[in-house]
């Protein structure tokens, strides 16, 4: 009943707010055994008491005598946080470990050594269809070497440094674009790494528990907003438009449509011819 008699001198006031708070701090800190927080060790029982003495304001202000006394609402209060602090706590190891988990794989795979491919240096042998090769480099601007650009251009009669104006031209124009694939992968990575932590939270906790059931829900949800993601990133092409080609050039968007149908055509009919 100590913390009735201290709550009654508080209001005859005989000590303030401050001090009041403080002697329930320092209460719930002493008596280990009668809050129920023998089970943590040392360092998780500092850490939570501190994590709690933020509320003792607002049970004060929320308390009304109406049958319990302050002490059964202190010490009610105090188990109650006590499971709420321990599961929180279970939680961010979890979203620690997944995501830690996750990058260790990432890293497994880019240290992993990719054989050395030489390739030749010799320029290309001259084509005859120089516009539609000119169509397809411009459309995979992005994948151009600037070696690859000096070998390509004798190939399509083309001056070296006119062909990577070209290119750069291209390049310049769809940075902004560029820029916008990148961070909406990002955002798809953070979110792929937040639905396995919402997996593995739910997991963590007996089926059909409440916290379990919650974790299912916020998974489904994070779901959808992944299929969403991923389907909005690849709408976004990487390749550059046809218009974009044919303003850069300076002929019709439809010429352009129709040299590259005809070059894969063309591609798909070899490929057949050697099947």
């Amino acid at each position: 009943m100590e913390l009735d008699k201290l709550l009654k001198i508080y209001r005859c006031g005989q000590i303030d707010r401050k001090e009041l708070e403080t002697r329930i701090f320092f209460r719930v800190r002493e008596n280990v055994m009668r809050f129920g927080l023998e089970k943590m060790d040392k360092e998780n029982r500092g850490d939570f008491v501190s994590w709690f003495y933020p509320r003792i304001k607002r049970a004060v202000d929320r308390y009304e005598d109406c049958g319990s006394t302050f002490d059964s609402y202190i010490n009610v209060l105090v188990k109650l946080s006590a499971k709420e602090y321990c599961l929180r706590k279970k939680d961010h190891k979890i979203i620690e470990r997944t995501w830690w988990d996750a990058k260790a794989e990432e890293m497994m795979v880019c240290e992993e050594e990719e054989p050395e491919y030489f390739e030749p240096k010799q320029d290309f042998s001259r084509v005859r269809n120089r516009k539609q090769v000119l169509l397809l480099l411009l459309k995979s601007y992005h994948f151009l070497s600037d070696d690859y650009i000096s070998r390509a251009a004798p190939a399509i009669g083309m001056d070296r440094d006119e062909l990577k104006n070209m290119v750069d031209t291209l390049r310049n124009q769809r940075l902004g674009q560029e820029e916008q694939i990148r961070g909406l992968q990002e955002r798809v990575y953070s979110q792929f790494y937040r639905c396995l932590a919402f997996e593995n939270r739910m997991r963590a906790f007996p089926p059909g528990s409440s916290h379990s059931l919650e974790m299912k829900k916020r998974l489904e949800g994070a779901k959808k907003r992944l299929a969403a993601m991923r389907k909005r990133l690849a709408a976004m092409r990487a390749d550059a438009p046809n218009w974009q080609i044919a303003n850069l050039i300076g002929i019709k968007k439809g010429t352009v449509d129709s040299g590259l149908h005809t070059a894969r055509r063309n591609h798909e009919r070899n490929h057949s011819a050697q099947k």
